[in-house]
C-alpha cells in the first residue's frame, strides 16, 4: 500500500503563490508517475501536472502552463507542486496521485490517492 499525504493549501491573493507538497509512505516505488489533479466546486476533477519519479519529466495541462511547476525529491519521498501566479479559477481541492510508470491525464488511471488540500485564491 502507498499513502499520500498533501500538505501546502490555503488561502492567496489573485498573483500570489502556493506550494503544496505530498509525502508518500508505505510501498514506493522507483518508477512511479506521480501526478497533482484538482477539483473545484461543481466540476469534474481535472489533471494538472505530473512528474515522473525516476526520469523528472514533466507534463502540465495547458492552463497552468508557464505558471506551475511540478518537481520531486525522490530521497525525501515527496513531490512538490509550486503555484505562481495564482488566479482566482486555481481556486480548488488539490490532489495528489500515484500510479506505476508513466504520467496519465485520466484520474481514473491512478491507483493511489492524498486527501486533498483546500486551495483558495482571492481575486
Amino acid at each position: 500500500q502507498v499513502q499520500l499525504v498533501e500538505s501546502g493549501g490555503g488561502l492567496a491573493q489573485a498573483g500570489g503563490s502556493l506550494r503544496l507538497s505530498c509525502a508518500t509512505s508505505g510501498r514506493t516505488f522507483r518508477n512511479a508517475a506521480m501526478a497533482w489533479f484538482r477539483q473545484g466546486p461543481g466540476k469534474e476533477r481535472e489533471f494538472v501536472a505530473g512528474i515522473s519519479l525516476s526520469s523528472g519529466i514533466t507534463t502540465y495541462a495547458d492552463s497552468v502552463k508557464g505558471r506551475f511547476t511540478a518537481s520531486r525529491d525522490n530521497a525525501k519521498n515527496t513531490v512538490y507542486l509550486q503555484m505562481n501566479s495564482l488566479k482566482h479559477e486555481d481556486t480548488a481541492v488539490y490532489y495528489c496521485a500515484a500510479r506505476s510508470y508513466i504520467v496519465m491525464v485520466a484520474a481514473g488511471a491512478y491507483d493511489y490517492w492524498g486527501q486533498g488540500t483546500q486551495v483558495t485564491v482571492s481575486s
